[in-house]
């Protein structure tokens, strides 16, 4: 399952962007969607450092597993996620 954000709309609006960013990664955990799509635009650059300095905070990061820029449009980011799935294997408990 993929997500998507474009931040076009709320460029400019500091608090919003945080929000929308924490909502996303909120949201991609809840349904365990193993790809967020960023849009912030190619512009001039500073969207883009705004996400990836709050995708570095330590209690951001530790909530995905890598972000990927994109390299045909610099104005996008890729968030992955890895979930850890049950397989069945291993020893089964109170044995």
């Amino acid at each position: 399952m993929k997500l998507k954000l474009d931040l076009h709309d709320i460029f400019n609006k500091g608090h919003e962007i945080d929000r929308a960013l924490r909502g996303i990664i909120d949201e991609a955990i809840a349904k365990k969607a193993t790809l967020v799509e960023i849009i912030p635009g190619k512009g001039s650059g500073a969207l883009k450092k705004k996400v990836l300095r709050f995708l570095d905070q330590k209690e951001i990061k530790q909530l995905y597993h890598r972000v990927e820029k994109d390299g045909d449009n610099w104005g996008r980011l890729f968030i992955h996620f890895r979930f850890n799935t049950p397989t069945g294997r291993g020893r089964a408990r109170g044995r």
